[in-house]
């Protein structure tokens, strides 16, 4: 994809982005006063603002492969089937839960919230500088190669161990108690699109099993 199509596909991304995040925490909600909510965003889209113009400018090939949306693998179109309801439940809850007054977070849990949010985003960023094979979707590049240095040398799955905190806790940080219940599914649907990614991986990426003696631990040091 050429640097021009692929710069209206990122402009058209990030903006639909915003849109959706808008409109699932303010319709929800009733309201544009909605403080946790603004900030939620505020967080995630300036750095990713930031982040895309740098990828797009310096390496265009992993904004090109972060853009694809279509699983290949029968095994992940049905994890990120039925994982559908709980990561729409779990930011759909919060603008319900600020209009009707649920549970009410303290402020400076919500601010708390938000910078681990902050700081898993930025761990995100530093596992796409350093694998540049990164895709959105489960595939293997036929130029790829394994990543064995960096975040990668600590777990198999740095990527994943980045967004995890920024699905549990995101909810606090749209102040919501409530919508931290569908939240505690999201682990079971990373862990089991880790073990079929790991099946894809072993079958088509040369010297990924040899890499999985080397690093023990997919998500947590010493956990798992």
């Amino acid at each position: 994809m050429d640097r021009g199509k692929l710069s209206k596909k990122i402009v058209r991304f990030f903006a639909s982005a915003a849109l959706i995040m808008a409109a699932m925490f303010f319709i929800t909600a009733g309201t544009l006063n909605y403080w946790q909510a603004w900030t939620f965003m505020a967080i995630l889209l300036v750095p990713m603002f930031f982040v895309l113009v740098y990828f797009l400018k310096n390496e265009p090939e992993v904004l090109e492969r972060r853009m694809r949306m279509k699983e290949k693998e029968p095994e992940q179109k049905a994890i990120m089937l039925w994982s559908y309801p709980f990561f729409l439940a779990a930011y759909l809850l919060p603008g319900f839960d600020r209009r009707f007054g649920w549970s009410s977070v303290p402020a400076w849990l919500v601010i708390a919230a938000d910078a681990v949010v902050l700081a898993a985003y930025l761990l995100f960023v530093r596992v796409m500088r350093e694998n540049r094979f990164l895709s959105r979707v489960v595939e293997v590049d036929r130029k790829q190669t394994v990543i064995r240095t960096g975040p990668y040398a600590v777990v198999r799955h740095p990527m994943y161990a980045a967004v995890l905190p920024m699905y549990l806790i995101g909810p606090l940080a749209l102040g919501s108690f409530w919508a931290l219940i569908p939240a505690a599914a999201i682990p079971f649907v990373l862990v089991a699109r880790i073990r079929n990614e790991e099946k894809v991986l072993g079958r088509d990426l040369e010297g990924y099993e040899e890499y999985t003696r080397q690093v023990k631990y997919r998500l947590f040091p010493g956990l798992w």
